[in-house]
């Protein structure tokens, strides 16, 4: 098993992200699903997952990779991160045993996905980072089958893990739930710079389709200032074409008596964003058709106008390239779009 430091007394330390859990025998790290088994950092889920889905890639959400291409998407139970708000902690904080959950090799997901002409399988629902093996083992055998892989991650892996991670993936979403260490400290457990770090390796050094979602909690990260210096930094550290998506929260786990996110709290950071000058900024779960076109970045033109994620136009040409001026759209996109 890679990612681990052998210590004294049997203990073993887990190094796949920064929490850098150390584990005496039969203990389990913050995540629940990697634990020292004998010596050794073993992963309880793999080969189990809560369920098979096939979704709209822009679901996961991806606006600029394959648009309404069909994607296969899993995951499993546990995560390295401790939010509060989380939106999926049904799985994500689940104790429970695996026993329970179905069970799918990676081969069979790759024949599930053929079987549904799905373009891409996604790791997600819950943390991909912590189902590292699983899911690579997994995106190893899609490459062979020209199958596209997708992570959704929050991104909170140390350097080393990241590297043989992601370069297996070709498209990532990656959460920036908050830009200020004190968010990340109180409402994840976590820490933001490490995830900075990834989302800036992924972007610099991998052919990865990179896209970031920021989920705005009214009075916690939804600071006209916080929202204006993330998008400084991705412009700064990414350049203006990474795309991000604002979502809003509904209230769950212990933020359950919080109010949900408004529209016009999703509105208020989509003009911040594009007034800051990113290229491609879009709301999520609340949407209209403006906040989730895909606008050309020297026309201006609707290259791809959306309705959420029903698909209204398409006017991307065969070469990828905007039908109205002919300069390329930043993304992923079919040769001939059907």
């Amino acid at each position: 098993m890679k990612y681990q430091n052998i210590l004294q007394n049997g203990k073993v330390q887990c190094t796949i992200c920064p929490r850098n859990c150390i584990l005496s025998d039969g203990q389990e790290g913050f995540c629940h699903v990697r634990k020292n088994k004998n010596g050794e950092i073993v992963l309880t889920t793999y080969g189990f997952n809560t369920g098979l889905a096939i979704d709209p890639i822009e679901k996961k959400p991806l606006y600029q990779f394959y648009p309404t291409s069909g994607v296969l998407s899993f995951g499993t139970l546990g995560c390295n991160m401790g939010c509060l708000f989380c939106q999926n902690w049904h799985i994500s904080k689940s104790k429970a045993d695996v026993s329970s959950l179905n069970k799918n090799t990676p081969q069979e997901i790759v024949e599930i996905a053929k079987q549904y002409n799905c373009k891409s399988v996604a790791f997600t629902y819950n943390d991909p980072i912590i189902f590292f093996e699983y899911a690579i083992d997994t995106a190893k055998l899609c490459q062979t089958q020209g199958i596209k892989t997708v992570a959704v991650t929050s991104g909170f892996i140390n350097p080393e893990p990241a590297k043989e991670f992601f370069q297996y993936m070709d498209a990532a979403n990656i959460d920036l739930k908050g830009f200020s260490e004190e968010f990340y400290k109180k409402n994840c457990l976590a820490k933001l710079q490490p995830v900075l770090d990834t989302i800036e390796y992924v972007v610099k050094e991998t052919p990865c389709h990179v896209e970031l979602t920021t989920l705005l909690i009214e009075g916690e990260n939804d600071y006209d200032e916080m929202i204006k210096n993330e998008c400084e930094w991705i412009i700064t550290h990414l350049g203006d074409s990474i795309p991000l998506h604002f979502s809003a929260f509904f209230p769950q786990y212990k933020f359950d008596k919080r109010s949900a996110t408004k529209f016009e709290t999703l509105l208020r950071a989509y003009d911040i964003a594009k007034e800051v000058g990113l290229k491609y900024v879009y709301t999520g779960n609340l949407t209209n058709t403006e906040t989730s076109t895909t606008y050309c970045r020297n026309c201006n033109e609707a290259v791809i106008l959306r309705n959420g994620y029903h698909l209204l136009e398409y006017n991307i040409d065969k070469y990828g390239r905007c039908k109205f001026c002919q300069v390329p759209v930043d993304g992923v996109y079919e040769k001939a779009y059907k």
